[in-house]
């Protein structure tokens, strides 16, 4: 059975969220939100199974093989409108100030 590489749940229900975590294997993921684990440097992201094979020795070859699945879980409250279009010049430099 092949796994996808990342799953984006919305949901407000946690159980619900944490259900389809653990029945499901995947790369990584969000909760309320898309692409974002991509941008966070701290998050491995990357698939396993047919997509997440790699070299194999030392500690390489235990990360290689050891799957951990990242989550961002977004609340739902707040959403910065900073993050969609249109793209001002303010919102430019503010985002790439983030980005640094």
């Amino acid at each position: 059975m092949s796994h996808p590489l990342a799953l984006y749940i919305f949901t407000q229900d946690k159980c619900a969220a944490k259900s389809v975590i653990e029945k499901i294997g995947f790369g990584g993921g969000c909760i309320n939100d898309t692409l974002i684990h991509l941008a966070t440097s701290e998050m491995p992201f990357g698939g396993f199974g047919e997509s997440g094979m790699g070299s194999y020795h030392g500690k390489t070859g235990f990360d290689t093989f050891t799957h951990y699945k990242s989550i961002v879980d977004k609340k739902t409250w707040i959403d910065l409108p900073i993050r969609y279009r249109p793209y001002q010049t303010w919102k430019k430099k503010l985002l790439c100030l983030f980005l640094k």
